[in-house]
């Protein structure tokens, strides 16, 4: 039966664990409650926020609204041949326990992708990616429901315009369709991805010269939580910031004041900066203001040490934009959302 609560705290539902209060809130465990949702007077009556996993959304405010948590579960095989497989995932699958059990079947292609939080639903509207892939290189086709008029819709890949963490879902369809679900085409033969350096590393560490599917994996996760906080254990939304890209010009006039500065060469000849190189040259690395801070381990996360508000910790991304501006000259944008 579909319930909606008043005046509900969304500090289980947001990785930061901000205590702000959403005037209503329901949460979606099947698709039919999502089409009974959409006949309720207050669906049409107060603004409406999606909701999934809540690890990349900073909420400065209590929600003046209607919050919709969509957990959706499921997973199955679509369709296979000799070489690939189609694997459909409901939106409200955890994307990391998706992963493992993408593996487990025997199925390549996410191992790089391990231990981002968040759902299913959630991993197109961003175009997650980490070393070296991106899930625009693995999504076959993503199914919507509009809500204005509940018509379902599935979009191919090439209709989702991805982008370096962006696509069509957080622009034209940002506010007026859901995602429910999916669907990825990986190997049954693996192509590994190993060209990010910090890979090949870990798995020397670990001994491993002929790695499978499942070793990238587990070095993935290695160095994930050697580097990163745990966000059930410290509050945080993962990266903070993108990695900023710059034009030859602008990067040949870096270079040549910090000849140490990392890049990565792009297409068209522009040049992506680490952000979180940027930010330590800064120094905010470890820092700590009350209980909002930088991550001592990786200066890319901001954190909530305890009962910070999102204006605090927006206050501080603030101030590392204009340090980061004013000693470079390059402008950090923000990958969080800001609510």
């Amino acid at each position: 039966m579909l319930e909606i609560s008043h005046n509900q705290s969304l500090k289980p539902y947001n990785t930061f664990g901000i205590d702000v209060r959403a005037r209503l809130f329901c949460e979606i465990i099947a698709e039919k409650q999502l089409n009974e949702l959409m006949q309720e007077p207050e669906f049409d009556r107060y603004p409406l926020l999606l909701l999934g996993g809540g690890s990349n959304i900073l909420f400065t405010d209590d929600v003046d609204g209607l919050v919709v948590k969509i957990s959706t579960k499921g997973r199955k095989i679509i369709s296979e041949n000799s070489e690939t497989v189609l694997v459909r995932a409901e939106a409200g699958e955890n994307w990391d326990d998706f992963v493992a059990w993408s593996l487990e079947q025997g199925f390549s292609g996410l191992e790089n992708l391990s231990l981002i939080p968040g759902n299913v639903g959630s991993s197109p509207i961003q175009n997650i990616g980490a070393y070296g892939v991106e899930l625009k290189d693995r999504v076959e086709e993503v199914e919507i429901i509009y809500l204005a008029n509940a018509n379902r819709q599935i979009l191919q890949n090439k209709d989702c315009r991805f982008g370096y963490r962006d696509s069509i879902f957080k622009h034209e369809l940002k506010g007026k369709a859901v995602i429910i679900a999916v669907t990825f085409k990986l190997r049954k033969s693996p192509e590994l991805y190993l060209e990010y350096g910090a890979i090949s590393r870990e798995l020397a560490e670990m001994g491993i010269q002929h790695p499978a599917p499942v070793d990238v994996r587990d070095a993935v996760c290695r160095i994930r939580r050697n580097k990163l906080p745990d966000p059930t254990v410290l509050g945080n939304a993962g990266s903070f910031f993108k990695n900023p890209t710059i034009s030859a010009v602008a990067f040949a006039h870096l270079s040549g004041k910090f000849s140490d500065i990392p890049s990565f060469h792009q297409e068209k000849g522009t040049f992506k900066l680490a952000a979180g190189w940027l930010i330590e040259q800064c120094g905010w690395k470890g820092a700590r203001h009350g209980d909002v801070g930088v991550h001592s381990s990786q200066a890319l996360v901001l954190v909530n040490y305890g009962t910070a508000t999102g204006n605090q910790i927006l206050k501080l991304a603030n101030e590392i934009q204009e340090s980061v501006a004013m000693k470079f000259g390059v402008e950090l944008e923000m990958e969080v959302n800001i609510l």
